[in-house]
């Protein structure tokens, strides 16, 4: 039996959107349009005086900025996706591998969320860009993949050391066919004046064309199909009606053409990275139900503004402080173990287990080799016969090699044998080498 929406349409709530999707019930999204933040290793805020006052973000990451349980919750049930993320921080360092962390755990939660007909737009710059498309690969599949969307732009500010940087991408995974429209955009009077230069016989203009020895007449009515880059979409000048001051800011135009792409009236769009609320007042404008999530309290406030301001209505949904809850029928016995109400804290549970993991970063406390997660076992630093706790702060994970040597004993009792063992073959490693 699928389980019901558990929450309301026009809903927008203020918390981190991790612990609000985890929340959702599965199944219930048509279209989601996130525009995260982009690794930038840059700080936003919008200025004083601008309609979006008070709104600021971090976009600078570390290894600390990531929940350590994380880590090893990717690592024990996406082990591909974990792969990927591990290579990026070998080549790129903690910063990038911090920032996947935060976006993958997201974006496994998005993927649980949509419909099996949905689709989901992720918004980034060439920054990430590459990186992102491999985690989006590792969890929706490469086959799910439909396009790379470059949106050029202009804006002010040229660099002399290298070619300017105008465009950032969109990435399109949709789940399956029925998540596209056949949408089109109109032809513009360039496009009309150099294609369709001949006339039926009414004499209305057409474009046509004789593919595999069949006659095709197009009219410019039928409208365009859009190409994978787009061009005739500005960016948000400092003159622009719709311009509040937000960092980052998306025009509408930009998120009318994705959500009439691959929605129909009625269908949900959820934004969990909303901002200035952009992506619900394209949806409201459009006929779309939506639900939305930031942690600045500032969207809740611009979602009000521009809802009475561009749209001439009055905000009737709920701004939220508070979090879903999944129904029973909804959360599976392992996610009830990991996230639900019934949490089971043995020692070695699943979520002790989770962030020692990461707290360890995935290397063994004994030997220091970085392994799978399965080849872990949990064990007490003190043991438990010597009055040591069941606490997280008593435990750590050793692979199975060393949590047999070890024994019964105290961690620093068997790490003090290792240290002498290790010497013992230094010492014998030494002789070898002078008698040669």
């Amino acid at each position: 039996m699928a389980s019901r929406k558990n929450w309301e349409d026009s809903d927008i709530f203020i918390e981190d959107n991790l612990y609000v999707m985890r929340g959702m019930n599965s199944g219930h999204i048509d279209l989601i349009y996130l525009d995260p933040p982009f690794n930038s290793k840059h700080n936003y805020a919008a200025p004083i005086g601008s309609k979006a006052a008070g709104a600021a973000f971090k976009d600078t990451w570390t290894l600390r900025d990531v929940d350590d349980a994380w880590h090893g919750y990717i690592a024990d049930k996406h082990p591909a996706l974990y792969s990927v993320i591990e290579t990026s921080g070998q080549v790129n360092g903690d910063s990038d591998k911090s920032y996947l962390i935060y976006m993958a755990i997201r974006i496994l939660e998005m993927k649980r969320l949509l419909k099996p007909t949905g689709s989901i737009y992720l918004h980034c710059d060439p920054t990430m860009s590459h990186y992102l498309k491999m985690v989006m690969d590792a969890i929706f599949g490469k086959a799910n993949f439909r396009n790379e969307i470059i949106w050029c732009y202009s804006t002010s500010g040229r660099s002399k050391k290298f070619f300017a940087k105008k465009h950032d991408v969109v990435f399109l995974y949709a789940l399956s066919n029925e998540a596209w429209k056949d949408y089109r955009i109109p032809v513009s009077q360039k496009y009309l004046d150099s294609h369709f230069r001949q006339v039926d016989s009414q004499g209305r203009r057409c474009r046509i064309r004789v593919d595999a020895g069949k006659k095709r007449i197009y009219y410019p009515d039928e409208g365009m199909i859009c190409n994978d880059w787009w061009t005739d979409i500005s960016y948000v000048n400092s003159m622009a009606k719709e311009r509040t001051g937000y960092p980052t800011q998306k025009p509408l135009p930009l998120l009318r053409r994705i959500i009439e792409a691959s929605t129909k009236r009625g269908d949900v769009v959820f934004d969990p990275f909303c901002g200035c609320a952009t992506s619900s007042v394209a949806a409201q404008e459009l006929g779309r139900n939506w639900v939305a999530c930031d942690i600045s309290p500032m969207a809740g406030e611009l979602v009000v503004k521009r809802m009475e301001k561009e749209l001439g209505m009055f905000y009737e949904g709920n701004i939220r402080t508070d979090l879903p809850t999944r129904t029973t029928n909804d959360l599976t016995d392992e996610e009830n173990e990991i996230f639900g109400d019934a949490k089971i804290e043995r020692y070695n549970s699943l979520t002790n287990k989770y962030t020692l993991f990461g707290k360890q970063d995935g290397k063994c406390n004994g030997c220091g080799l970085r392994m799978e997660f399965k080849l872990f076992e949990v064990d007490h630093i003190i043991p438990q016969d010597q009055n040591g706790s069941n606490h997280i702060s008593n435990l750590q994970l050793l692979c199975g090699p060393c949590n047999k040597s070890k024994g019964a004993r105290p961690m620093d009792v068997f790490m003090a044998q290792k240290r002498a063992e290790l010497e013992e073959q230094l010492k014998l490693h030494d002789s070898l080498s002078k008698k040669k």
